[in-house]
């Protein structure tokens, strides 16, 4: 069972929502930010990152920037520049990049789900990062930026959204700077929300994609907000968070590549060795595409040259140590580069996919980094094969592209 419910959403007026949206806070550092938003008043950063309206240098978890988001969002709503809906619906919210797009349903969804497990998780969050979107949602009485879930297809689903698409006319249709194209319907018709609200409950689980530590701190704002209200009404917005819910069939993994300051002090030579013991490796030539192309195989970059490494005996039955993450940390980041934990090891840095195998090579011939792994998709099969289990993928294992923008739809948490 899966509850999705509707809201009466906040929104940008249509003139400005191209101006309006925004990547979310936790892709960029707020020196990016404060440049983002040069000449546009309208940005979200603003709100996400509102750091960028106090003085450079102000510490981004100041309770200032805190209070100054809550000043930024209420101010903009009072201006007009966001709307209301009128009373609950749902939005359908298409992403197009490079000619694929994926359609999703933008609402709600229960923090009881997610306390009961029945929204999973793939990966672990860290305190410090909860604490600040906690801090954040709390100040800005609102959830700001929707959660990245999906679930495996449910054609009644996929119908009633198709259906809606064809009748009627989108709210929102832009490109982003980044050339992501962005469309917005919204379904205010009782009927259809009620077949969608009621598909959903025959889904067994949703899953997380991207934004574990939103979903996490919108959980726990909840959980806050009980405790002030004791006596509170079960159908309280604070019961739930923004969500948009992709199905799994039209969802893109990109590789989440690794690089490595130094060889644990060994030579190119000593180093190559070492990595025969533990994979195939070829030397791949001029001309050829050096990206994997299948599971189990690596790109490797080192002095100057492409490798490709090839492992054999893997475990495919065992949903983690079949991830290819999981193979280059067992048998060559730990044991013979000496990288034990990545999330804290600042010998290692990775790279999203979508900055292409040529930023890899970049680094390495700079002499930041010496060795470069391009690695091969995780699929999302393997995301809810691992969040079945309970376990949790080893850090920086999905990069999901296209991202949902913040500040199309905000979610007030109160009646």
């Amino acid at each position: 069972m899966s509850i999705v419910r509707p809201f009466r959403g906040y929104r940008p007026t249509a003139d400005i929502v191209s101006k309006v949206a925004a990547l979310p806070y936790d892709v960029m550092t707020s020196a990016e930010a404060r440049k983002a938003v040069r000449n546009n008043p309208y940005s979200f950063l603003h709100i996400d990152r509102a750091e960028i309206d106090l003085p450079e240098g102000t510490d981004e978890h100041d309770p200032d920037v805190y209070e100054k988001a809550a000043s930024n969002l209420n101010r903009m709503i009072k201006k007009g520049l966001y709307i209301q809906d009128k009373r609950p619906v749902l939005y359908i919210y298409r992403l197009t990049m490079n000619g694929r797009s994926q359609t999703g349903i933008v609402g709600c969804t229960s923090i009881d789900e997610y306390i009961e497990g029945k929204i999973k998780k793939h990966e672990l969050t860290l305190e410090k990062k909860e604490i600040d979107r906690i801090r954040h949602v709390d100040a800005c009485n609102a959830n700001t930026g929707p959660i990245f879930l999906t679930y495996r297809d449910m054609p009644s689903i996929n119908r009633e959204v198709s259906r809606w698409i064809s009748d009627n006319s989108p709210i929102y249709d832009f490109v982003s700077d980044d050339k992501i194209g962005h469309t917005v319907w919204v379904i205010n018709d009782n009927q259809v929300i009620e077949k969608i609200t009621k598909a959903f409950v025959s889904v067994d689980s949703l899953y997380i994609a991207d934004g574990h530590h939103r979903n996490a701190s919108a959980v726990k704002v909840g959980l806050m907000r009980r405790e002030q209200i004791p006596n509170y009404d079960e159908n309280s917005e604070f019961n739930y968070y923004l969500s948009v819910i992709f199905p799994e069939s039209q969802l893109r993994i990109m590789d989440y590549n690794r690089i490595v300051k130094d060889l644990n002090g060994m030579s190119e030579r000593q180093f190559l060795s070492a990595v025969r013991r533990s994979f195939v490796v070829e030397e791949i030539s001029k001309g050829t595409s050096p990206r994997p192309s299948a599971l189990h195989t690596f790109g490797m970059y080192l002095g100057k040259k492409w490798y490709l490494l090839k492992a054999e005996n893997t475990d495919d039955h065992n949903p983690i140590k079949s991830l290819d993450v999981s193979i280059l940390q067992d048998r060559l980041l730990t044991p013979i580069l000496g990288i034990g934990d990545p999330r804290n090891d600042d010998r290692i840095d990775f790279v999203g996919g979508i900055r292409g195998l040529r930023e890899l090579e970049r680094r390495v011939n700079s002499g930041e980094m010496k060795v470069a792994f391009a690695m091969y998709p995780t699929t999302v099969e393997q995301l809810m094969s691992v969040a079945d289990s309970g376990h949790i993928m080893p850090p920086k294992s999905t990069w999901f592209e296209p991202k949902p923008r913040s500040g199309i739809f905000i979610h007030k948490l109160e009646n």
